[in-house]
């Protein structure tokens, strides 16, 4: 199985891939096509030029890598992807080979965390139209894609890692509750600035608070996250 996560950044993407990360039958790539994305849009992230030397394949070399079989003798693939990158010219048949599993998390937390690490984002930033469109894509290929929310993960996640595993056909295994402190050995280079608090854990967060507060900057922000949100939030299971 190739499995491909699609989320937005400052969700709950990261622990999941250290979850699949932890089992025997599994490889995990982080966020394969950050380097194109940034040498294509020149934004001045964080580790901008660190991050295109470390990602130094072409989005179609990329896309060949995950075209592959996993290394390793591994069964299967993980693949952390960030909605915001699969701009326009991003290659896409890897994708007709992959189940696909789409992350939420609500807008106001995510925008809260994101403002914490850059510097006045945009909608296009957070990419919540991004997900909603890939996900029609998806279905555009005759596929069926799962959807899944943060924080019914983090409420319970031993519950909801089983209803996500029986979904995509794999035996649960406990070693996804757990993983070691510092981090993977597969993590992007990025990890630095923005896996800190994932590094200082070795499981899952339990239940988010209160909603932020936010400026009226934040809040615009949200308020054109939200119908795409809610659209995916419409996929749920029951």
């Amino acid at each position: 199985m190739k499995l491909a996560m699609w989320s937005g950044p400052r969700n709950l993407s990261t622990a999941l891939m250290y979850a699949f990360g932890s089992r025997s039958d599994f490889h995990v790539v982080d966020e394969p096509f950050y380097g194109p994305y940034l040498r294509r849009t020149r934004l001045p992230h964080p580790m901008a030029r660190e991050i295109m030397d470390a990602r130094y394949e072409t989005a179609r070399e990329m896309s060949a890598v995950l075209r592959g079989p996993p290394p390793r003798g591994k069964t299967h693939a993980y693949h952390k992807h960030m909605c915001q990158h699969m701009i326009a010219g991003m290659p896409r048949d890897f994708m007709k080979d992959c189940v696909h599993v789409f992350l939420l998390r609500h807008p106001a937390r995510v925008v809260a965390s994101f403002s914490k690490g850059y510097e006045n984002p945009t909608a296009a930033d957070i990419g919540f139209a991004a997900q909603a469109e890939i996900y029609d894509h998806v279905l555009s290929l005759g596929l069926t894609p799962l959807v899944i929310d943060s924080g019914d993960i983090r409420a319970n996640p031993e519950a909801r890692l089983r209803d996500l595993c029986a979904a995509l056909g794999l035996s649960f295994d406990p070693a996804m509750l757990t993983w070691p402190l510092g981090g993977h050995p597969a993590d992007g280079i990025w990890a630095a600035h923005w896996y800190r608090d994932v590094h200082r854990s070795t499981g899952f967060a339990g239940p988010e608070g209160p909603m932020p507060d936010l400026d009226a900057a934040g809040m615009a922000l949200v308020e054109d996250a939200l119908p795409h949100y809610e659209k995916m939030r419409a996929c749920l299971p029951a």
